[in-house]
């Protein structure tokens, strides 16, 4: 793979938070969900980012391509052009 959607980038990006916000737990509490299985689990991490990514793509994220390998070096990709972001992600809200 040369390259690729860092999620944590899209996540940033999208819903306007910084990177100390992007951390797999965080992301997932932020979006009411939590984690699913044993932390640092190569499955079980691969598999909350996926239901991370639906999320987003729910909410409107259109997910793009933002890193890349070239000539052994990480890249970043920049997007064609600019993209709406949505709020910040809230806690779902429960009736009493």
């Amino acid at each position: 793979a040369k390259r690729w959607i860092n999620i944590r980038k899209s996540y940033g990006n999208f819903y306007k938070v910084p990177r100390n916000q992007t951390k797999l737990t965080i992301m997932l509490e932020n979006l009411g969900m939590s984690y699913d299985g044993r932390p640092h689990s190569g499955l079980d991490d691969s598999k909350n980012i996926a239901r991370i990514a639906i999320r987003m793509l729910q909410d409107g994220c259109d997910l793009r391509v933002n890193e890349r390998i070239h000539g052994g070096q990480l890249m970043t990709v920049s997007s064609s052009g600019p993209l709406e972001g949505a709020p910040a992600p809230q806690m779902p809200r429960y009736r009493n």
